[in-house]
């Protein structure tokens, strides 16, 4: 392959040099695991008590990894974007609240966003996620139901508050379709995703019977899921509808293996991270193999991964930028990834979350978690941003010198 992503003139050539000097000293705080730790441990609670932190917060961890406060500052981030040939996908920043209010207002700013993104010229996607639309606990309950694809619930009130949520999809839905923008279902905890699986089907079997609309994301670090997809296409073929997919290697293992601990059960997650990414590659090649049918979303941090991805596309000699098949990378991680896809002409976008500060923080605080926990993660960004420094003041130094 001719693509590189150690190409760092590339990667940032997006980000000023106070930029790039920001988003050193971020990681560098980040790769100190005591400090990443007490950060994402209280901020949420100096949030909450109203001290004055919000300002340090927008210029350092929010900056880099959110678009911004309003759609407005996050339109801004898009253009950019789109000059470099990325596309965004919009994250509207909402999750664990728990009314009937909320719930409907979390509706309506999805329909809001839907209807901005189709003035945009690269967001073909948004995210959503159905914590924003429903109770955790109601999830909970219905993940524990007989897994029925139909009538999950034994309980009335349970069953009046489901239809509540499924009918604010559909609404969500219906918009989507309207204007033509596709719907990221994400992935949540073990214990919720029965349903949310569930109900993602049903809108895909109404409104894929075109084109991909609604995608559901499928995350390999449980050790079900390479079946789950396999099911998943079998059952999309029976109902003669399109297969869509996000496939990501997972984001909440901490939590999942100890709550898995705490209530005696055998871990969903898998054994190690070389199962994991076996799994992973399985499954990109699976969806290469049925690309006729399968419409996917490769979300991978992982370089082999997308690159063995890249090389699958070459292979087969379809186009780099074939309409089925879409790279993603969170915004603010692995630049040199998504810019360098872009620029050797491959679709590919940024997960760009926004929204008020005091709602992206569970956001920010996994973005947190994420470069801590990962091996190498905070160490690999360091050694570019610092690889690009260098690189910019040698290019000075020699324009001096002429």
């Amino acid at each position: 392959m001719s693509i590189s992503f150690d190409n760092t003139e590339i990667a940032f050539a997006y980000k000023s040099d106070k930029d790039l000097k920001s988003a050193k000293n971020l990681f560098s705080a980040m790769s100190y695991s005591l400090l990443s730790s007490l950060g994402t441990r209280f901020t949420p609670f100096l949030v909450k008590t109203g001290l004055p932190i919000n300002g340090l917060i927008r210029k350092t961890i929010f900056k880099q990894f959110v678009g911004g406060e309003t759609l407005e500052e996050t339109g801004r981030v898009c253009n950019m974007l789109n000059e470099y040939n990325v596309s965004a996908i919009l994250d509207y920043g909402v999750e664990g609240k728990e009314s009937e209010e909320s719930f409907e207002h979390a509706t309506e700013e999805f329909i809001r966003v839907i209807r901005f993104a189709a003035t945009q010229k690269n967001i073909p996607l948004i995210a959503i996620k159905i914590t924003g639309l429903a109770r955790f606990k109601l999830l909970e309950k219905l993940n524990e139901a007989p897994r029925l694809r139909s009538g999950v619930h034994d309980n009335e009130m349970q069953e009046i508050e489901w239809a509540k949520v499924r009918e604010r999809l559909v609404r969500i839905c219906d918009v989507a379709k309207e204007t033509n923008i596709g719907i990221l279902v994400d992935a949540e905890e073990s214990w919720i995703q029965d349903p949310i699986d569930r109900i993602t089907m049903e809108m895909m079997e109404l409104y894929n019977t075109e084109k991909p609309l609604v995608y559901n994301t499928i995350q390999l670090y449980r050790q079900d899921r390479l079946q789950f997809l396999k099911m998943s296409h079998d059952i999309a073929r029976q109902q003669n509808f399109i297969l869509a997919v996000k496939l990501v290697r997972g984001a909440y293992m901490e939590k999942e293996r100890a709550r898995a601990m705490d209530k005696g059960y055998s871990s969903p997650i898998q054994k190690n991270k070389e199962a994991t990414d076996l799994d992973y590659n399985l499954a990109v090649k699976y969806c290469f193999d049925n690309i006729e049918t399968v419409s996917y979303v490769i979300a991978t941090h992982n370089e082999l991964s997308a690159l063995k991805a890249a090389e699958q596309l070459e292979e087969k000699g379809l186009q780099r930028n074939h309409p089925n098949v879409h790279f993603s990378q969170l915004y603010g991680m692995n630049d040199n990834m998504t810019f360098n896809l872009a620029k050797n002409g491959f679709s590919v976008s940024k997960y760009l979350p926004f929204g008020p500060i005091r709602d992206v923080i569970p956001y920010l605080m996994r973005r947190a978690q994420e470069n801590s926990s990962v091996k190498g993660q905070t160490s690999r960004e360091l050694s570019l941003i610092n690889k690009e420094i260098s690189r910019r003041k040698n290019v000075t130094q020699q324009a001096e010198l002429k």
